[in-house]
């Protein structure tokens, strides 16, 4: 058997990274319906170790370990601290939002009843961004316009 020289061993890698592309990711995102796209999008790569592992500790969900409220604020108080123009402002309720998670043996986005006419866009959209292979839309009254974990800002109605 011969062995690469190191020459031959860094062309190789350099190679090899163009065939890399993004696992399978949970996260969460919002949706702009004027402009037809996701924002704040947050997420992480998926494994099929993590998922095994979680299984193995009978956990049914793998979450992205943020709420929209966090990435909200942070997101919010940097564009004050900058002077700059934002999405992120006012209630972070108000604007479509969902989450992917995965659970036991799929990918599954939650939201509210916003996405039920935009489910072909909405499905073309996320399989891009998250790289999923495949998901199932779950409704959810929590991801309804105006529902959210918390009283931190107050509900325009």
């Amino acid at each position: 058997m011969t062995q690469l020289d190191e020459k031959g061993h860094k062309a190789q890698m350099e190679d090899m990274k163009s065939f890399d592309e993004q696992m399978p990711c949970v996260g969460i995102f919002w949706y702009d319906p004027e402009d037809h796209t996701l924002f704040g999008v947050r997420k992480k790569e998926l494994t099929p170790q993590m998922v095994e592992e979680a299984a193995e500790k009978g956990k049914p969900f793998i979450n992205y370990p943020q709420l929209h409220r966090q990435i909200w604020a942070k997101e919010y108080f940097r564009a004050q601290a900058k002077h700059l123009e934002t999405k992120f402002k006012g209630d972070y309720t108000q604007v479509p939002r969902g989450r992917v998670a995965w659970t036991i043996d799929k990918f599954i986005v939650l939201v509210g009843k916003w996405a039920e006419p935009i489910q072909e866009e909405l499905t073309e959209l996320l399989e891009t961004e998250f790289s999923l292979p495949y998901f199932e839309f779950v409704y959810d009254e929590h991801w309804d316009l105006g529902h959210g974990w918390s009283g931190d800002m107050p509900t325009r109605r």
